[in-house]
């Protein structure tokens, strides 16, 4: 998947954050398919706004009832991995690992990645290890199997062929991973966690009434013309125009839910087709015209128009209804389009394909910066509930990726599709630090 990020003002917490208890979903295996429409609050907010395909609009942000959302877009393959030494040892008062020996301390406690720094850790410093449910995570450690990060392949022989005795997924997890925790080259160990999630669209297969605002497929001009036309030109030049024409996926009713789509870089439509049947269809990203992004919140903000700190996709929206003849101003402030693929969704419980190739999973799967993190990686998340300092840790898988995801410490909470992810997601903005769980006698892979 590829989704951009937006800033979001802090508004109370509603029913749907109070329901969900330590950032838990109420999907057991969904998988995502948020990942087109979140917003992350904005801080000291930079680029406050809306973003396409991986980039942030405002800040890291996401689209929902005032909430903020982030992107996923860069797709990079783990480096290799070479022999490593045995793993640290295991809690004080630590179950036995299922009969087996703890390795001692790693001798050579450090691994260097492009963008972080990996220092071997033991169980005792995962905060809130012992509570953990880890049987949770077993679905989404099963989808990255399919496609195992390098290292990873006798592991994932293991998890398939002999699941844990009894669910005991984290007694499974001690015994065969290797906790690492994860840090920025200075030796910064807290970073960002924000949200995003797959929207649902109303659509019409055909232009009628309410439903004008065209989605579409990547036109074969797109890959003889970089950059490709922009989202000015596109409305208002005659060849930019026919280049786009026949290549209509769908039509939807709000220009801003188009950005909306184009942000989360995913999303589900519900399709008004000719003979008057109502299909689910999936649209993922396939492309952009190679223009640089740009946040309509900030734009907003630079001319006076919204206040910094109260920047969210509820309050871009709003001022789009108050400001009718100045959408279009708006919305060609950000000159960059992206384009779709319609995939069927057979089964709404399947989340979109995060950069791993693998689906996503509600809850379970974030997106990481693969220069910190291979994609694959299990990780043990220490944060905090959306608008609260309630702790939230949990196990969860690296799946995917964002323009806007970047750093060392640095992961995007994928949410799902229910009506509760928009809002969870756009209240995701909270202090993060991460531990990798990598497998023992496997080095992590370290920069070139």
């Amino acid at each position: 998947m590829v989704h951009h990020t937006m800033a979001t003002s802090s508004a109370p917490a509603s029913n749907a954050s109070s329901t969900s208890h330590t950032m838990s979903t109420t999907v057991p295996r969904l998988f995502l398919t948020a990942m087109v429409v979140g917003l992350a609050s904005c801080a000291a907010v930079t680029s406050p706004g809306l973003g396409d395909a991986g980039e942030p609009l405002a800040r890291p942000a996401r689209v929902g009832p005032g909430a903020p959302v982030a992107p996923v877009e860069d797709r990079r393959t783990a480096a290799e991995t070479t022999p490593a030494a045995p793993g640290p040892a295991a809690a004080p008062g630590a179950r036995p690992l299922h009969g087996a020996t703890v390795p001692a301390p790693a001798t050579d406690p450090e691994v260097r990645r492009p963008a972080s720094n990996w220092v071997a850790a033991r169980w005792s410093e995962l905060p809130g290890w012992p509570e953990e449910r880890a049987f949770d995570v077993w679905p989404a450690l099963l989808a990255s199997c399919a496609r195992p990060a390098p290292g990873w392949a006798e592991v994932c022989a293991r998890a398939l062929l002999a699941p844990p005795a009894g669910g005991d997924v984290r007694g499974w997890v001690e015994q065969h991973l290797q906790a690492w925790r994860v840090e920025a080259a200075d030796g910064q160990a807290q970073g960002l966690l924000t949200g995003y999630f797959e929207p649902t669209l109303m659509a019409s297969r055909r232009p009628r009434g309410a439903y004008k605002v065209p989605l579409h497929a990547p036109p074969p001009a797109l890959a003889a013309r970089s950059p490709f036309f922009t989202r000015q030109q596109l409305d208002t030049d005659a060849a930019a125009r026919a280049s786009l024409r026949g290549h209509e996926i769908a039509w939807i009713e709000d220009p801003l839910d188009a950005v909306l789509l184009q942000v989360q870089g995913s999303g589900r439509l519900h399709v008004a087709e000719p003979d008057g049947r109502l299909s689910l269809v999936r649209l993922a990203y396939a492309g952009h015209n190679g223009h640089a992004f740009r946040s309509l919140g900030r734009w907003l903000v630079e001319r006076g128009e919204l206040a910094a700190d109260s920047v969210s996709w509820p309050a871009i929206k709003a001022w789009a209804q108050r400001h009718p003849r100045r959408v279009q101003e708006l919305l060609w402030a950000n000159p960059r389009v992206v384009f779709f693929r319609e995939e069927p969704l057979p089964d709404p419980a399947v989340g979109p394909r995060g950069s791993q190739g693998v689906a996503l999973t509600p809850g379970r799967s974030v997106a990481v910066d693969p220069q910190s993190i291979p994609y694959g990686s299990l990780l043990w998340l220490d944060s905090t509930e959306p608008l609260s300092s309630r702790p939230s840790r949990r196990l969860v898988m690296a799946q995917d990726s964002g323009s806007a995801i970047v750093g060392a410490v640095r992961a995007d909470f994928f949410w799902g599709w229910q009506p509760e992810a928009e809002v969870l997601a756009g209240r995701t903005r909270q202090p993060l630090r991460l531990w990798a769980l990598w497998p023992r006698g496997q080095r992590p892979p370290e920069a070139p």
